[in-house]
């Protein structure tokens, strides 16, 4: 279980840009609450038309060897209706919903993790077939973590929810 923050601790919030999903919001709540969905990614991984659209995306932002070690623990990632898992250099870590509200929101916790963590999509409906959706993720990070790991965390969940936001629906 995740401690309390310390004082120099302060629970940090990172927002992504709101993302235009062209589906209907239904459909996007119905693929996103359940995490063996999400094995669809895995198998884009294989696919280069997709690995092109994935480097295109990316462009200058990340290296080719940057690249490369994230798809390796995207494919590393094991998936069950409820959970996300991966190794990290610290053990195991995992992603679990904890609470979904159909067509609107679903929030997870952060397990195995060295801080506490958690993380939320929400989603609003924009007309019969398309909708939005933010990724916030609120992390206990002290003063000196926050001020190394701060932007590549804001990007990394804009680039989450970009992803999120790609897959078909």
């Amino acid at each position: 279980m995740a401690q309390r923050p310390s004082k120099l601790e302060v629970m940090t919030e990172y927002k992504s840009e709101v993302k235009k999903i062209y589906a209907p919001i239904g459909r996007v709540y119905e693929r996103l609450a359940d995490l063996n969905n999400l094995a669809v990614i895995q198998q884009g991984l294989d696919n280069p038309e997709a690995m092109e659209r994935i480097k295109q995306q990316a462009g200058d932002k990340v290296s080719s060897e940057q690249l490369e070690q994230v798809v390796e623990k995207l494919r590393s990632l094991q998936f069950d209706t409820d959970s996300v898992s991966g190794q990290t250099p610290v053990g195991t870590a995992t992603l679990r919903i904890i609470e979904r509200e159909p067509e609107k929101t679903i929030k997870f916790v952060a397990e195995g993790m060295p801080v506490a963590a958690n993380m939320w999509i929400q989603l609003l409906p924009q007309s019969e077939n398309e909708c939005a959706m933010r990724l916030t993720v609120k992390a206990d990070l002290n003063f000196f973590i926050r001020q190394m790991v701060g932007k590549k965390l804001e990007q990394g969940v804009d680039g989450l929810a970009q992803m999120l936001a790609s897959l078909p629906y």
